[in-house]
C-alpha cells in the first residue's frame, strides 16, 4: 500500500500554508513514484485535471476530491489517524490530560 504520510515531508509544527503545500507535495511524491501523470491520476481519482494540477501547485482543493485522491493511491488510512486521541509519552501527561478532561463543553465562543 503506498502511503502519503511516509514521505520525508513532515507536518508538524507548521502553519496551516505551509501543512496544505506539505499535503500537496507528499500527493505529487506519491504520485511520481507510482509512474503516474497529473492527468492519469485526476482520470483514476474521478476528478478534473485542473483540480488536481492547481492541488499540486497551489494546495487548493475540495475535502472530497482529496479523499478521492488518496483512494485512487490506496492512501486512505492516514485518515484513520486524523483527530485521533494524543498519546502521552508520560503518566503525568496521562493524569494532567484527564485532570482538564472534566469538561463536557468548551467555554469560548470565538
Amino acid at each position: 500500500m503506498n502511503n502519503i504520510l511516509a514521505t520525508n515531508i513532515r507536518l508538524d509544527n507548521l502553519n496551516s500554508s505551509a501543512i496544505i503545500h506539505a499535503i500537496a507535495q507528499k500527493v505529487r511524491q506519491n504520485r511520481l513514484e507510482l509512474n503516474l501523470t497529473q492527468k492519469a491520476l485526476a482520470t483514476r481519482a474521478g476528478i478534473s485535471f485542473g483540480s488536481l494540477r492547481r492541488f499540486e501547485t497551489t494546495g487548493e482543493i475540495s475535502l472530497k476530491s482529496l479523499i478521492l485522491i488518496a483512494i485512487a493511491l490506496d492512501a486512505t488510512d492516514e485518515f484513520d489517524t486524523l483527530f485521533t486521541k494524543k498519546k502521552y509519552q508520560s503518566i503525568d501527561q496521562l493524569l494532567n490530560a484527564k485532570q482538564s478532561m472534566t469538561k463536557k463543553r468548551g467555554r469560548k465562543t470565538e
